[in-house]
C-alpha cells in the first residue's frame, strides 16, 4: 500500500487521472448492473437481447477505433478526455427515458453511442500514461490502475445490485451521469509533460495516418504479438454467462441483481489479487511480463472449467475471482509492455489498435454465446461453459509459442550486437 500512496504523491497529474477513472468506473458498474436487469426484464431473459446489449457496448469502439487512435496522436489527448465525458454525461440521461419494453431500443442506441464515446476515452487515457507518471513508476501506475478498476468493479457491483434494487434505477442512473462531470473536471486540472509528448496537431486526418499505425506495428513483431494479447483472452464472453447464471440459473434479488452484483463484485476481487500477486514477480521488464502473461491465460482457463462445475452460486463466484486474476494480469502487463516500448506518438493508434482487438474479440464471442443460449437453452449453459474453456487454451498455447519465438529472436539480435 505503502508504494501506491508513494506512487499518487511522487505524481500529482497522475493521481489526478487516476481519482477520474475511480469515480467514472463506480458510476460505469451502476450502468451495467441497472442495464443489465432492464433489458433481462424488458426481454422476459432473452439470451440474444442480452447479448444485443453486450453487442452495443463491445462494437462501437470496434469500429471507432481506427478513428479515435489517429485523433488521439494528432489533437489534445487531455481535451479529447474531457469532451468524452461531457458528452457521455448527456448520454446517460437519456437511459432515464427508457421506462418500458417497447422502449428497449433506446437503451441499445444509447449504448451504442457511450461506448463510441467510450473508444476514445480508454486508449486515450492509457496513450496519456507516460506524460503524467514517471518512466520508473508506470509499472505500478498501471497495476493500480489495473486494481482500481477491479475494486470499483467489486464496489460498484455490489452497490449497483443494491441501489438499484432499494431506490430504483433512476438514481443509480443520475449516480452514473454525475460521475462523467467529476471526472471531466479532474482531467482539467492535470498538467501534461511536454517533453515527453510527441503529437503533432493537423488540421486534418486521414486515413493515411491510420495506416501509419499498422505499419509501425508490421515493422515491429513484438508490438504486433503484444497486440493479440486482450484478443486472445476473449475467446469467450464472460458477461453473457454471468448474467444468464445471475437471472437464471442462481436468481437472488429482483430479476436477479443480486446475485448478477455478487458475480460482479467476485470478479473485480480477482482483478485485484491477480495482478498484487503476480507483482512480485514481476522485475518490471518486458520479458518476464511476456512470461507472467502466460501464468495469467492458465487462471483464466481454469476459471472456465470451474465455472462450468458451479453447483451453487457461491463456487460460481469463486471461479469468476479465478478468471478474473488472469484477465487483469494479462491487461495490465500487455499495456505496461506497449508504454514501454511504443514511441508517444504512435501510442494513441497503437492503444485504439489494442483496444479494437479485444472488442473484435469480445463482439464474436459475445454474438456466438448468445446464439448458443438462445438456441441450446439455459439448461446447457454449463455445457456452452465448458467448450468455452476448452477454446481458452488455444491462446495460452499460442502465446506460449509466440513469446519463445520473441525470447529466442531478442536473444540472436544480442549475439549480433555483441
Amino acid at each position: 500500500m505503502q508504494t501506491y500512496i508513494r506512487l499518487l504523491r511522487n505524481n500529482p497529474d497522475y493521481a489526478l487521472l487516476w481519482y477520474a477513472q475511480a469515480i467514472s468506473l463506480i458510476g460505469d458498474w451502476f450502468n451495467t448492473i441497472v442495464l443489465s436487469a432492464l433489458v433481462s426484464r424488458y426481454s422476459n431473459g432473452s439470451g440474444l437481447a442480452i447479448s444485443g446489449l453486450l453487442l452495443a457496448r463491445f462494437l462501437p469502439p470496434l469500429l471507432v477505433s481506427p478513428l479515435a487512435g489517429v485523433l488521439l496522436d494528432r489533437f489534445d489527448r487531455k481535451r479529447l478526455l474531457i469532451f468524452s465525458d461531457v458528452a457521455r454525461f448527456f448520454i446517460v440521461l437519456g437511459f432515464l427515458l427508457a421506462t418500458s419494453p417497447d422502449r428497449l431500443w433506446l437503451i441499445y442506441v444509447l449504448s451504442v453511442l457511450q461506448f463510441g464515446l467510450s473508444a476514445l476515452f480508454e486508449p486515450g487515457r492509457s496513450a496519456l500514461m507516460p506524460s503524467v507518471v514517471r518512466r520508473e513508476d508506470l509499472v505500478h501506475a498501471n497495476v493500480l490502475g489495473s486494481i482500481t478498476w477491479s475494486a470499483m468493479l467489486a464496489i460498484g457491483g455490489a452497490l449497483g445490485g443494491l441501489v438499484a434494487a432499494v431506490l430504483g434505477t433512476t438514481t443509480a442512473l443520475l449516480f452514473d451521469a454525475a460521475t462523467f462531470l467529476i471526472s471531466a473536471l479532474l482531467i482539467k486540472k492535470i498538467r501534461i509533460n511536454r517533453e515527453v509528448v510527441e503529437q503533432t496537431e493537423h488540421e486534418g486526418i486521414s486515413f493515411r495516418d491510420f495506416v501509419d499505425g499498422l505499419r509501425f506495428a508490421r515493422a515491429h513483431p513484438p508490438t504486433a504479438a503484444t497486440l493479440l494479447v486482450k484478443l486472445g483472452g476473449n475467446f469467450g464472453n464472460y458477461d453473457t454467462i454471468m448474467i444468464v447464471y445471475a437471472t437464471s440459473l442462481f436468481v437472488l434479488g429482483e430479476q436477479g441483481a443480486g446475485s448478477l452484483g455478487i458475480l460482479w463484485s467476485a470478479f473485480g476481487i480477482g482483478a485485484i489479487i491477480g495482478p498484487i500477486l503476480i507483482n512480485r514477480l514481476n522485475d518490471g521488464s518486458i520479458r518476464v511480463m511476456r512470461r507472467l502473461i502466460i501464468v495469467a491465460y492458465v487462471f483464466v482457463s481454469i476459471g472456465w472449467f470451474l465455472l462450468g462445475g458451479s453447483p451453487i452460486l457461491l463456487v460460481a463466484a469463486l471461479a469468476t475471482v479465478v478468471k478474473a486474476m488472469g484477465s487483469s494480469i494479462y491487461w495490465t502487463y500487455s499495456s505496461v509492455i506497449l508504454q514501454k516500448s511504443v514511441p508517444d506518438q504512435f501510442l494513441g493508434r497503437i492503444f485504439s489498435l489494442d483496444l479494437a482487438g479485444f472488442q473484435l474479440a469480445t463482439a464474436v464471442s459475445t454474438l456466438i454465446t448468445g446464439i448458443a443460449v438462445e438456441t441450446l437453452g439455459v439448461g446447457a449453459v454449463r455445457d456452452i461453459v465448458f467448450v468455452t474453456g476448452i477454446v481458452s487454451l488455444i491462446p495460452l498455447a499460442f502465446w506460449s509459442v509466440v513469446v519463445r519465438w520473441l525470447e529466442q529472436r531478442e536473444n540472436r539480435e544480442l549475439v549480433r550486437e555483441g
